[in-house]
């Protein structure tokens, strides 16, 4: 289920990264983090709050690249004391990482390019509104039928529930 990524942030005088995971079934981010540094500390905030908004069952997969932050003690540690299983991509195969490289490629294109971000603070205060009401509430996949994930989701569990739904009335629990 969960597929992390992290993208570079160019700002006026450095980088920052983003630490991001994805739902692979929705593809929907369901946690992410911002830093100056790319390390374990930064993949552990968005992995806990991933597990903070979802709370997987046990036997969950967590699929990733062959990063470092990925396969450091600490972080394997973390995902094991949640149940996780752990799969990671073949050294240098990017397809195993298709969506989350797909959501990397509409985050830089949709939003990075054209902000002007001078500070990490900018990053701070406009990447969060992108991927929670743009990503995740408006911005349609093919994967899911021309639905937005939020949307997708919500018809999937009234679907489980056999519930009705009115499109255009949803809500959505943001964690930050």
């Amino acid at each position: 289920m969960p597929r992390p990524t992290h993208p570079y942030i160019r700002i006026q005088t450095a980088f920052v990264y983003l630490a991001v995971i994805l739902d692979r079934f929705s593809r929907k981010a369901i946690g992410y983090a911002l830093s100056r540094r790319i390390d374990t500390a930064l993949s552990l905030q968005a992995l806990q709050m991933a597990i903070e908004t979802r709370r997987p069952p046990a036997g969950v997969i967590h699929h990733s690249d062959q990063g470092v932050q990925y396969a450091a003690h600490d972080y394997v540690v973390a995902l094991r004391a949640s149940g996780f299983e752990i799969s990671m991509a073949r050294k240098g195969n990017p397809y195993d990482n298709a969506v989350a490289e797909s959501f990397m490629k509409t985050l830089k294109a949709e939003e990075v390019y054209l902000g002007e971000y001078r500070t990490l603070e900018d990053v701070q205060s406009r990447l969060p509104y992108f991927i929670e009401q743009v990503y995740n509430c408006k911005r349609l996949h093919s994967a899911l039928g021309y639905r937005p994930p939020e949307e997708f989701e919500t018809l999937w569990t009234a679907a489980q529930n056999n519930q009705p739904t009115c499109r255009g009335t949803l809500t959505q629990t943001v964690q930050t």
